[in-house]
C-alpha cells in the first residue's frame, strides 16, 4: 500500500468545492433520508422480533453542523462493517524516528532513471512514513481536524492521520439510523465518530463465513470476497454464456478457482455455474480476507486460492470482546550476544499489542497482532540468502514467513525502553538475533485461537 500525495493547493480548491457538495447534499438527507439497497432499521417494541447483531459496527455520528447519527455504519457504504475489519490511513510523521540519531538509521540505495534506464544509483535514508492500521474494535473515536484525522484507540494512545493522504476516513460511512433511516455521509460533513457496542437492531443481514482452502492449508473464519464482499446480501458478479450475472452470497454453498480467469460457483440448491470474464471471479481479484482465530487476519491471493466452503458463524465478536492495547514488552537478543529486555517498539513504529506484523508467505499474507506472537527469529549471517523468518506464536504454532514487509530489509529497526527508562537503546533490523515477547493478559482473538 502506497502513499497517494495530493498537492496541497490543488487539494484546498478541491477541498472547499467538495465541501459545498458535502454540506449540501447533507442537509438534503437531513429533510430526505438518502436512498440505499439496504432497509431501514425499524425499532421494535417487541423482544422476540429484535436480534441483536452484535458484530456489526455500531456508533454515533456528529456533523459539522452539530447534527448526529447513531446505528449500524458500514464505510463507503458498501465495505468495512465489523468490528474485526481495518480502518486504515497515513500517519502523520513518525515521532518514535527522533529517538535514533540520523547516522545509525539504515539507508537503502535508489536508482536514478532516464526515460526509464537506470544510469546510477544514490543511497539515502530508508522511508520513515508508516501506514496506520487497526481494528475497528480497537478504535474509541475518530475526528475530523482539519488536515488531520485524529483516532483515539480504546488504550488512550492517539494517532494524527495525514488527511492530504488516501485514507478509509475518505470513503464517507453509511448509517442505518433509527429515525431518519438508511443515509449516507459524505467525510467532508463529519466532524466525530463515536464507537460504541451494538445496539439491538431489528434487520440485518448475515455474515460471510467458511473454510478458504490454499495450497497451503485451509484457513476458517469471517470471509471477506475481494476484500469487500462480506455479508449475505452482496452479490457476486460475472458473465456466463448467457450473459452478465450477479448472484448474492447467501444462496451460495461453495466457490472453487477453476482456472486463471474463472470460477465454478455451487448454489444451494446444487446448481454449478462457471462465471468469467470479470476481476471477482479471475485474477482481477484483490483477494479473500479470511479472519482465522490462530492468526488474527489472512489475505489470500488468487493464485494461492482453490475454494471457499460457506457455512453459519453469527456476526462476529463484540465490540466488548477487544480488549484495550497494551505497551509491548519483551526482549531483543543482538547477533553479538547482548540481551535488552523493556517496552519495545518494532520496526520504529508498532508500539503496542494490538498493532500487526505484516508478511507473506507462498500467496497468504498474515496480518498477526502482536499480541499473539512470541517470538520473531530472522535468518542466521549464514542464511542471509534465505527469504524465511521464524515467527512462533504463543499457541505453540511457529511460521515461516518471507523477508519482505515487517521482516523484510526495510525494517527501520528496534528501540528497547530498558527497565522503564526514558531515554530508548537502538538495535538496527541487521543486529537483531531474536525478538522475545511477553504474554499479554487478554487479546483478541483468544490467545492460542481458541
Amino acid at each position: 500500500m502506497k502513499r497517494a500525495t495530493i498537492a496541497g493547493g490543488a487539494f484546498a480548491t478541491v477541498l472547499v468545492l467538495l465541501a459545498l457538495a458535502a454540506g449540501y447534499r447533507a442537509l438534503n438527507q437531513d429533510v430526505q433520508p438518502a436512498a440505499a439497497t439496504s432497509p431501514a432499521i425499524t425499532p421494535s417494541t417487541t423482544p422476540a422480533a429484535a436480534e441483536t447483531h452484535q458484530g456489526f459496527l455500531y456508533g454515533r455520528i456528529t456533523t459539522v453542523d452539530r447534527a448526529t447519527y447513531e446505528g449500524r455504519l458500514r464505510w463507503g457504504g458498501d465495505q468495512e462493517a465489523f468490528w474485526g475489519d481495518y480502518f486504515n490511513g497515513s500517519k502523520d510523521g513518525n515521532p518514535w524516528a527522533a529517538h535514533v540519531p540520523p547516522e545509525r538509521l539504515p539507508k537503502e540505495r535508489r536508482p536514478i532513471e532516464i526515460f526509464g534506464i537506470k544510469i546510477a544509483e544514490r543511497e539515502g535514508q530508508i522511508d520513515l512514513g508508516r501506514l496506520f492500521m487497526a481494528r475497528f474494535g480497537d478504535i474509541a473515536r475518530i475526528e475530523a481536524r482539519g488536515r488531520e484525522v485524529r483516532v483515539t484507540l480504546k488504550s488512550g494512545t492517539v494517532f494524527n492521520l495525514d488527511r492530504l493522504d488516501a485514507s478509509d476516513f475518505d470513503d464517507g460511512v453509511r448509517v442505518w439510523d433509527g429515525r431518519r433511516g438508511v443515509v449516507d455521509l459524505d467525510s467532508l460533513w463529519i466532524r466525530t465518530i463515536e464507537l460504541l457496542p451494538a445496539a439491538r437492531l431489528g434487520a440485518a443481514p448475515d455474515r460471510l463465513h467458511g473454510t478458504v482452502r490454499t495450497r497451503q492449508g485451509d484457513f476458517t473464519g469471517f470471509v471477506q470476497w475481494d476484500r469487500e464482499e462480506c455479508v449475505g446480501s452482496d452479490e457476486l458478479d460475472g458473465h456466463t454464456a448467457a450473459g452478465k450475472l450477479s448472484l448474492r452470497f447467501d444462496t451460495l454453498r461453495s466457490i472453487a478457482r477453476r482456472s486463471r480467469d474463472s470460477a465454478l460457483v455451487t448454489l444451494l440448491d446444487g446448481r454449478e455455474i462457471v462465471l468469467s470474464g470479470n476481476r471477482e471471479v479471475g485474477q482481477g481479484n484483490r483477494g479473500i480476507y479470511v479472519d482465522d482465530r490462530r492468526y488474527g487476519r489472512v489475505l489470500i491471493s488468487w493464485d494461492a486460492f482453490e475454494r471457499v466452503d460457506f457455512s453459519s458463524g453469527g456476526s462476529g465478536p463484540a465490540y466488548g470482546d477487544f480488549p484495550p492495547g497494551r505497551p509491548l514488552t519483551g526482549s531483543v537478543t543482538t547477533r553479538a550476544g547482548r540481551r535488552l529486555a523493556g517496552r519495545l517498539v518494532y520496526d520504529l513504529d508498532e508500539s503496542e499489542t494490538t498493532e500487526t506484523l505484516d508478511a507473506p508467505s507462498q500467496g497468504v499474507d498474515y496480518t498477526i497482532p502482536f499480541g499473539l506472537i512470541a517470538s520473531i527469529v530472522p535468518p542466521g549471517r549464514e542464511e542471509r540468502g534465505a527469504q524465511r523468518a521464524r515467527v512462533t506464536l504463543h499457541s505453540g504454532e511457529e511460521l515461516q514467513l518471507e523477508r519482505t514487509g515487517d521482516l523484510g530489509e526495510g525494517n527501520a529497526g528496534m528501540l528497547i525502553f530498558v527497565d522503564g527508562g526514558q531515554r530508548p537503546e537502538y538495535v538496527p533490523w541487521t543486529d537483531v538475533e531474536q525478538v522475545d515477547l511477553d504474554h499479554p493478559p487478554a487479546m483478541y482473538p483468544p490467545l492460542g485461537g481458541r
